[in-house]
C-alpha cells in the first residue's frame, strides 16, 4: 500500500477494541499491518465473528498469520518476525503477556530499536493496574456516566465504545510520536496507554473544572453545561440541536424565527440571565419554534449564522448529503463476501488522498501465514514443520 507509514511493518497481537483501534490507523496510512492470532482450537471456527461488521471495520486492510504462542516453536518464530519488525502492538493483561514471553523486555531482548506499544484497562502499574478493565467499567470509574445523561435520572453509559477508542487514538499518537523519535535517534522505547487515562483526558474542561476548582460538574441532558441556549429542542416534526449562546447568535436565532417576545424578555436579555433561566428558557424556544419544521430551521438559523442541525439516527448521519460528499464509507473487497462498505479514516493528508476503496477487508485469521512466513524468509518446507508440529495454522 502506498502511504506515509508505508515501509513499516507492524506486528499486532491486539484483541476486543482499543488495541486494534490503534492498529488500524497504522494500517489505513500503508504500514505492513500483520496480524499474529491463535490458531483455532478444537472444532474452531477460522472465520467466527471476523466476518461481521465489527472485526471487518476494525481489521481491514490488515493481513493474518496463525502462531501457537505457546509452543516454543511458535514462541521463537514470533521473535525472529520481531527482530525484523518495527513496532509490536498488544493490549494483553500484563501476567499474560509475560506468561507469553512476549512482554517489552522479552522482545527488546531480540530487536532494541522496537516500538513496543501497549493498552491495558488501568495502566501498567498501580493498585488497579491488574484488574480486568472494559469499556463500560471505565467509562463509570472515570466519571463519564456521571455526567451523562439527564438530571436526576441517574447516570447513562455514552451510546459507543468511548474509552476504547479514545485509547485507541491515543496509543496510535503514541506510535506515531515513538517512530519520529527513532528516525531521530535509532532508539526505540515502551509507548503505552490505558482506558482510564484516555477518558480521564477526554473529561477535558469538565475534568478541569474539578482540578483547577475542585467543581464536580453533574448531569446536563442535552444542555451545554456552561451555554444557553444549546441543545437539542423540539420543532414541528422532529428534533434540532441550536447552537445560539452568544449575544448575537441569541438575536438573530430570536429574529430568524420570528421570537420577538423572547429577544425583548428582560429574563433572557444577557448570557448570565438565560443560564440562570433555562427551565423557563427551554420550553419557551420549543414554543416558539413548534410551528417549524426540522427543514425550516436548519435552513434558517444557519443561513443567519445560527449553528442547527438535525438529530439524525444513524443511516441519517451516513446518508445526509455532506457525510456522501465526504466520502465516509467505502467499498473494502472480500475474497468470499465480495465488496464491504466500511467507515474510512477521518484523518486526510493533501499528499495521500484517501483511495476510492481500501486494499483489501479484514482476512480470516490465519489467511496469510504461508505469504507472511514468506515473507520473513521462512522456506516452504519449515512452513510445513511448523505447522506439522501446531505451531502455526
Amino acid at each position: 500500500m502506498n502511504g506515509p507509514l508505508a515501509g513499516y511493518t507492524v506486528l499486532d497481537l491486539t484483541i476486543a477494541r482499543a488495541g486494534p483501534t490503534a492498529v488500524r490507523l497504522l494500517a489505513d496510512w500503508g504500514a505492513n499491518v500483520i496480524r499474529v492470532e491463535p490458531p483455532p482450537g478444537p472444532g474452531g471456527n477460522m472465520t467466527g465473528a471476523r466476518r461481521g461488521p465489527d472485526e471487518q471495520n476494525l481489521h481491514r486492510n490488515k493481513r493474518s498469520v496463525a502462531i501457537n504462542l505457546k509452543t516454543e516453536a511458535g514462541h521463537g518464530l514470533f521473535l525472529d518476525m520481531a527482530r525484523k519488525a518495527d513496532v509490536v502492538v498488544e493490549n494483553f493483561r500484563a501476567e499474560v503477556k509475560h506468561r507469553l514471553k512476549v512482554d517489552y523486555d522479552s522482545v527488546r531482548a531480540v530487536n532494541e530499536s522496537i516500538i513496543y506499544a501497549s493498552i491495558s484497562g488501568f495502566g501498567q502499574e498501580g493498585p488497579y493496574s491488574k484488574r480486568p478493565g472494559v469499556d463500560q467499567i471505565v467509562q463509570g470509574m472515570s466519571g463519564l456516566m456521571s455526567i451523562t445523561g439527564e438530571p436526576g435520572r441517574g447516570p447513562m453509559r455514552v451510546g459507543i465504545a468511548i474509552s476504547d477508542t479514545a485509547a485507541g487514538m491515543f496509543l496510535g499518537q503514541g506510535i506515531l510520536l515513538a517512530l519520529l523519535h527513532r528516525e531521530r535517534t535509532g532508539k526505540g522505547q515502551w509507548v503505552h496507554t490505558s482506558l482510564l487515562e484516555a477518558m480521564l483526558n477526554k473529561l477535558d474542561f469538565q475534568g478541569a473544572r474539578y482540578t483547577m476548582l475542585g467543581d464536580v460538574p453533574g448531569q446536563q441532558g442535552n444542555d451545554h453545561p456552561t451555554a444557553t441556549p444549546m441543545g437539542a429542542f423540539a420543532c414541528k416534526d422532529g428534533m434540532v440541536n441550536i447552537a445560539a449562546a452568544s449575544p448575537r447568535m441569541w438575536a438573530s436565532f430570536c429574529e430568524a424565527v420570528g421570537a420577538d417576545a423572547l429577544q425583548g424578555d428582560p429574563r433572557y436579555d444577557t448570557p448570565r440571565n438565560r443560564i440562570a433561566a433555562r427551565a423557563d428558557l427551554n420550553p419557551d424556544i420549543e414554543k416558539a419554534i413548534a410551528h417549524l419544521t426540522v427543514e425550516e430551521m436548519v435552513e434558517r438559523l444557519n443561513a443567519a449564522g445560527v449553528p442547527c442541525g438535525p438529530v439524525n439516527d444513524i443511516a441519517g448521519g451516513f446518508d445526509n448529503e455532506q457525510a456522501q460528499h465526504l466520502g465516509m464509507s467505502k467499498a473494502a473487497p472480500h475474497r468470499e463476501l465480495g465488496d464491504l462498505h466500511l467507515i474510512r479514516s477521518p484523518i486526510n493528508l493533501s499528499a495521500f488522498p484517501h483511495p476510492d476503496r481500501f486494499d483489501h477487508a479484514a482476512p480470516d485469521p490465519g489467511q496469510d501465514t504461508n505469504d507472511i512466513l514468506a515473507g520473513f524468509g521462512v522456506a516452504d518446507a519449515e512452513i510445513e514443520r511448523l505447522r506439522a508440529a501446531g505451531a502455526v495454522n
